[in-house]
């Protein structure tokens, strides 16, 4: 059975598991870097479950960031009827790209 992890960073949380990749919030590194993630709310080995209270003690995560970007353009167009007022923006919301390394646990 293989390693998982549920891990809490940018005020979501991911499951995640070894050599898997995740697209998170922003994160201030570089690309190519290693992070670490200390927030873990749960992991699981073979041998069992262990779930944080609010988070398991002595449990990390290592990833290394692969690239930063932004995704996809969400269109805004708001309008107010009758008054000939419309206004149109756009939003990138900037991702970084994590690669799972490892899941330390106790």
């Amino acid at each position: 059975m293989s390693e998982i992890a549920v891990i809490k960073t940018g005020g979501k949380q991911y499951v995640v598991a070894p050599s898997k990749k995740i697209k998170v919030e922003k994160l201030p590194a570089e690309e190519g870097s290693d992070i670490e993630f200390s927030e873990v709310l749960l992991t699981e080995n073979g041998k069992g479950i262990e779930i944080g209270a609010p988070l398991v003690k002595g449990a990390k995560v290592k990833g290394k960031i692969l690239k930063q970007g932004k995704g996809k353009k969400v269109v805004i167009f708001k309008f107010k009827p009758k008054k000939r007022e419309r206004v149109k923006t756009g939003h990138r919301q900037p991702y970084s790209e994590v690669e799972i390394i490892s899941i330390e646990s106790k």
